[in-house]
């Protein structure tokens, strides 16, 4: 078993985007979504790091996190990267970084109900 207290918030943030990417996707196919273009397209909505970061502030700005989780969230998005975002600004970056290491935490400590409460919001909000 893998302790996510022993992880650094990049390492969250790994697994973290994959859970992500993998919920994401599920939903779209659910939508009936099955064009590669579409699927393309429209998952960017939810896994761009500026969709991310506008998400975290909206669950920063309506105290969702408990105390622990904003420290997980502070982990990823103030962790050293030797990557550069893309596509988008370095605060915006870091933002989803640190979104992304949350999800990784819930993942690694099996907080399902969490994870779905969290993705259930992203869903209606993005």
């Amino acid at each position: 078993m893998i302790h996510p207290d022993l992880l650094n918030g990049s390492a969250l943030a790994f697994i973290g985007d994959a859970v992500l990417s993998l919920y994401v996707r599920q939903h779209l196919l659910e939508s009936g979504l099955t064009k590669a273009k579409d699927l393309q397209e429209t998952s960017t909505k939810y896994v761009s790091a500026k969709a991310q970061a506008k998400f975290i502030q909206v669950l920063l700005t309506q105290n969702v996190l408990s105390e622990e989780e904003l420290v997980i969230y502070k982990r990823g998005r103030n962790h050293r990267s030797d990557s550069i975002a893309k596509n988008a600004d370095v605060v915006t970056y870091r933002q989803a970084t640190g979104f992304e290491a949350l999800i990784g935490y819930w993942y690694l400590t099996q907080n399902e109900t969490r994870l779905k409460q969290i993705w259930d919001q992203m869903k209606t909000t993005i």
